[in-house]
């Protein structure tokens, strides 16, 4: 079943958007152009935090659930538990009130609050995020009057793979967690570096204003993670030889 566009209401959008793909839990209720934003530590917390915060958000905004046009969600790619408290709490939010989804590219995202913090220099960008046993989730992007193109899909990259592919074309700038995870093991030459994100709940509300607008919203049942891995744990020589290579040894 292929998903189909729903139709969109003429009156300003009123959305619920969520994220915990990484480690920390992003909320954004919109109405308009009001926004009201969350961002925490999540990690383990994600599945517990994540509701009382959509409803606190909504609370503040005076929103019931059925108010809403949509709910967007973080799809990934990113932590197989993250994604799928997301995917999931989105889904049965959905479900209960009788609305649509969204589907946001959780590295886009990324770029997104790299475009905020650095302007047309981040217009074309690489985005990296740490993906753990020596591995990256990472994706290319350039942003337009459009909205954000994708230049190389997310994919799960070996460490190595990604410094090669860089290496050969140099990236004009860089995101991510992965430059402070991985540091000169994976050289980015002279791209600008943006590490840390500044205002991921502002970014997230961006691009679901966004993903409404062009028409991207699909019924509930069509919500699925992305998952790039479908190896979750390495054995202990595995961490063994991954602890020496971070080492250098």
């Amino acid at each position: 079943m292929s998903p189909q566009a729903l139709p969109q209401h003429p009156r300003a959008s009123r959305l619920l958007a969520l994220d915990t793909a990484t480690e920390r839990i992003t909320v954004a209720v919109t109405d308009g152009e009001q926004q009201w934003l969350a961002d925490e530590a999540g990690g383990p917390l994600a599945s517990l935090r994540l509701l009382p915060l959509v409803f606190t958000l909504l609370e503040r905004a005076g929103l019931a659930l059925r108010d809403l046009d949509a709910v967007a969600y973080g799809r990934g790619p990113g932590a197989f538990t993250g994604l799928r408290t997301a995917c999931s709490v989105a889904q049965g939010l959905a479900y209960g009130a009788g609305l649509p989804v969204l589907a946001i590219d959780s590295l886009a995202l990324i770029a997104e609050d790299a475009l905020a913090q650095r302007g047309a220099a981040a217009h074309r960008i690489w985005v990296a995020m740490d993906a753990r046993m020596e591995e990256v989730y990472a994706a290319a992007y350039q942003h337009s009057p459009a909205g954000w193109g994708v230049l190389q899909a997310p994919a799960l990259w070996p460490l190595a793979a990604l410094a090669e592919a860089w290496h050969r074309d140099p990236p004009a700038c860089v995101a991510g967690s992965a430059l402070d995870a991985f540091g000169a093991r994976l050289p980015s030459g002279d791209a600008l570096r943006i590490a840390a994100p500044h205002d991921r709940a502002a970014a997230l509300a961006r691009l679901a204003r966004a993903a409404w607008q062009r028409g991207e919203a699909v019924d509930a049942a069509l919500a699925l993670p992305l998952y790039l891995r479908d190896k979750v744990a390495l054995t202990t020589a595995e961490r063994d030889a991954a602890a020496l290579a971070k080492a250098g040894v």
